[in-house]
């Protein structure tokens, strides 16, 4: 038995989920989030919690059983107090500025700056003083993938430790040629 699966989700005051087929609906303060269950597992509400269950023994319900259990608790926790991801810049001349709320202007040592369209329904704030990116937004999967994607626009060299990382991101640091003596 899935030991995450098994455990109920509390559902606090305030906040709606309906269940349509596979498709639960989470909403509260004006945030709605939705998502398709995989399937495998039935979904059911006792007494202020949500309950996962599955619906046989088979490899594929036991792998869904915790997957489904823990894209709800996401969701409760997405619409109630929201996801926050923070990404430092770390070179000389690099650095980040909003453009508007949608866009963030990046200068990352390229020939060209690069201009980052925010995902509809993340927020972006820049911190030009520690010279950070943080990304905030109820859906936790867009707020994991829009981070992962500046961070790629110029991941974390080993040399210098130069590029775009996680705030909480430790980089493996190389220490370079040796030098010319014999």
């Amino acid at each position: 038995m899935s030991r995450i699966g098994k455990r109920p989700v509390e559902i606090p005051t305030g906040v709606d989920i309906k269940i349509d087929g596979n498709v639960v609906t989470v909403q509260a303060k004006g945030v709605t989030l939705q998502e398709q269950m995989p399937n495998g597992v039935t979904l059911s509400r006792e007494d202020g919690s949500f309950v996962v269950e599955r619906v046989d023994e088979s490899r594929e319900a036991r792998a869904a059983h915790g997957l489904a259990r823990t894209l709800i608790a996401n969701m409760v926790q997405g619409v109630t107090s929201g996801f926050s991801r923070k990404l430092k810049i770390d070179g000389v001349g690099y650095r980040a500025e909003l453009r508007g709320d949608r866009y963030i202007l990046f200068t990352l040592g390229y020939s060209h700056p690069i201009l980052y369209r925010v995902p509809e329904g993340l927020t972006a704030a820049v911190d030009a003083k520690e010279n950070s990116v943080t990304l905030t937004g109820a859906n936790k999967q867009l707020l994991g993938a829009a981070a992962a994607e500046i961070r790629g626009l110029r991941p974390p060299e080993p040399y210098k430790g130069k590029g775009v990382r996680y705030i909480d991101e430790t980089i493996r640091r190389k220490e370079g040629k040796a030098g010319g003596k014999k």
